[in-house]
């Protein structure tokens, strides 16, 4: 099944299809009528993979959310659990199976389905609970890697970072590796591996390990992809601390996308009625799916957000001249010709209705002072100004109590900008941190400085100002209307993992070598082989295309400043982007904390 370029895009649909493919397989091999019992966390995930009509195909009459108790009744022949190898989730199958009513007639068979891997493990646990031997059909769906758009890639795996940084567990990474695997089955191997850090590493060698175990992995694909770049989240902790300043940055900070879908306070969207005086509004969140097949949001999703409000009243003109064409439509062939653009336009409208709401409510939050005075702080640190001493804003947010995430996102911020924190600093503000918030904090803290986000300088030196110069990771001129250099996404600071790629394009790492050596981990190259007759030549004015992987989560921002690299006139390289998983600021802290809990007596 060879994949190929598509509009000047990877087409992922191959690995979508494989993904399904491999659904449907297993749900045949349970005859007849089918209830899923799902671990509430891969609803999402699964659901860019495979809509509804493909379970119904299959008899899939009932779906349940996986909790204790006993199941709900439905009348089917097969009760599938969807379900991560995770113990804690085993308990709650034994509970489920025990409590089935064994003298019913017919008889439920049951079955499970483990996601991304079958463990050994959760096998034993079930095995001692005595309800191993109910399982008919035990097996596992390999969901790596999902595509949430044209361009980018997700395993959602949400403790990646924690597991890799603070635990050693690598089975995240032996994931990525997997996941990178089945990609190269469907589009060719990849023949130049470049990486930076740890994890970095770690990924590399496993994939050449799997390649070197099973030989008949090699395929005679043409590769679509020239470059894999593996980066760990470690090399660069700033990016994912500094509030993303892009249209759908903004609304992952304020609102949290997942799977695609944000839900959003439903006042802005009810629909005007003269003279109701909005008696009655909705209650429920209004849930909205954002992704590049929606037009108007490819067009704005990776605007600064200040350049955003022009394109929304420039679209508002244009649509509203095509509806007034209705009254210029004379002839019968005219208003056919109108009324066949109808649903375009409609569909343009509502577009552009939900947006506008979207902007207004991100607006009233990016107007205050609150959000002003955070992100002056946040700039000055990330520009080098008063990084080694105790900042007064911190210090008063902590008085007036401020939610906690937002002062560890500034203290960490500070912390990665100043190379660790002088100790007297660091220990000020944990004293403050933990009088005002409580001490049951103390265990988020030791795992922030584990993970080096929060740390006492050690080296007595500061290598920021350093790395900050030499990758120009400050731009004092930032364009936002029509930017000229990635920093746009953060109005001055450039990701420094996306100048990492876009030094690794042109002039290439050499150029870099004194940074890369301040950044933690190593740097590598490796070649993959191509089977003869694989090797690409590049045609004049043809992009290489470069798969950037990011080990242990990627921001939005970070996903606007590639795509940006990817549209530039004379840029040369398509980026295509995976992850473990999607991440902003909040998100990834509130992933490393833990609070102690009170003794039970």
């Amino acid at each position: 099944m060879a994949a190929h370029l598509s509009s000047g895009r990877v087409n992922l649909t191959a690995l979508r299809e494989a993904g399904r493919r491999e659904l449907r397989e297993f749900l045949d091999k349970c005859a007849g009528s089918k209830a899923i019992v799902w671990d509430e966390y891969l609803t999402g995930p699964f659901g860019l993979i495979a809509q509804y009509s493909l379970l119904k195909e299959h008899e899939v009459e009932k779906m349940f959310t996986l909790k204790p108790g006993r199941l709900p009744p439905a009348d089917v022949k097969n009760i599938i659990f969807f379900v991560r190898p995770k113990l804690e989730l085993m308990d709650i199958i034994t509970d489920n199976v025990l409590r089935e009513d064994r003298g019913r007639s017919p008889q439920r068979d049951f079955h499970i389905l483990f996601v991304p891997r079958r463990s050994l493990l959760c096998e034993q646990w079930l095995k001692e609970q005595g309800v191993l031997g109910s399982f008919i059909h035990r097996e596992q769906y390999s969901l790596d890697l999902i595509p949430f758009d044209g361009d980018l890639l997700s395993m959602e795996s949400e403790s990646a970072f924690k597991e890799c940084y603070l635990e050693s567990d690598q089975t995240s990474l032996y994931h990525a590796a997997k996941g990178l695997m089945t990609l190269q089955a469907l589009y060719g191997t990849i023949p130049q591996i470049f990486g930076k850090g740890e994890c970095a590493r770690h990924v590399a060698n496993m994939m050449i390990r799997m390649k070197r175990e099973f030989p008949g992995s090699q395929n005679s694909i043409f590769p679509v992809f020239d470059t894999l770049l593996l980066l760990d989240r470690n090399v660069d902790l700033l990016t994912p601390l500094a509030t993303q300043l892009t249209y759908e940055g903004l609304i992952d900070e304020i609102y949290g996308i997942q799977n695609t879908y944000v839900k959003l306070p439903p006042e802005k969207f009810a629909p005007k009625k003269q003279g109701e005086g909005g008696k009655d509004l909705p209650t429920e969140p209004k849930k909205l799916q954002l992704n590049s097949a929606e037009e108007l949001y490819a067009e704005i999703r990776d605007k600064n957000f200040n350049a955003v409000g022009s394109v929304l009243s420039k679209k508002a003109k244009i649509i509203s001249a095509a509806f007034e064409e209705r009254h210029h439509a004379k002839t019968v062939g005219e208003i056919k010709q109108f009324v066949s653009q109808l649903p375009h336009m409609q569909a343009a409208r509502s577009s552009l209705a939900n947006h506008t709401s979207i902007a207004e409510l991100i607006k009233d939050i990016t107007t205050s002072e609150d959000f002003f005075d955070n992100l002056t702080v946040e700039q000055e640190f990330m520009s080098g100004i008063d990084t080694d001493k105790v900042n007064n804003y911190i210090e008063d947010c902590i008085a007036q109590k401020h939610p906690l995430i937002k002062i560890l996102r500034l203290v960490c911020l500070q912390s990665v900008c100043n190379s660790g924190l002088k100790q007297k600093v660091l220990d000020h503000y944990k004293r403050e941190i933990l009088q005002t918030y409580g001490y049951e904090h103390v265990l988020t803290l030791n795992n922030l400085e584990k993970a080096g986000l929060l740390k006492p300088q050690t080296s007595g030196r500061n290598n920021y100002p350093t790395i900050r110069k030499t990758l120009r990771l400050w731009m004092d001129d930032v364009n936002e209307q029509n930017p000229n250099d990635i920093s746009y996404v953060y109005s001055g600071y450039a990701p420094l993992s996306v100048r990492l790629a876009q030094l690794l394009a042109r002039p290439g790492w050499r150029s870099i070598e004194e940074v890369l050596k301040m950044l933690p981990g190593p740097h590598f190259e490796e070649r993959q082989q191509l089977p003869t007759g694989l090797q690409k030549k590049r045609q004049h004015g043809e992009n290489r295309v470069t798969l950037v992987f990011f080990l242990g989560g990627v921001t939005y921002a970070e996903i606007a400043a590639l795509r940006f690299l990817s549209q530039m006139e004379d840029g040369g390289t398509e980026y295509v982007i995976a992850t473990t998983k999607l991440i902003n600021g909040t998100s990834w802290i509130k992933s490393l904390m833990d609070k102690l809990e009170p003794a039970p007596f």
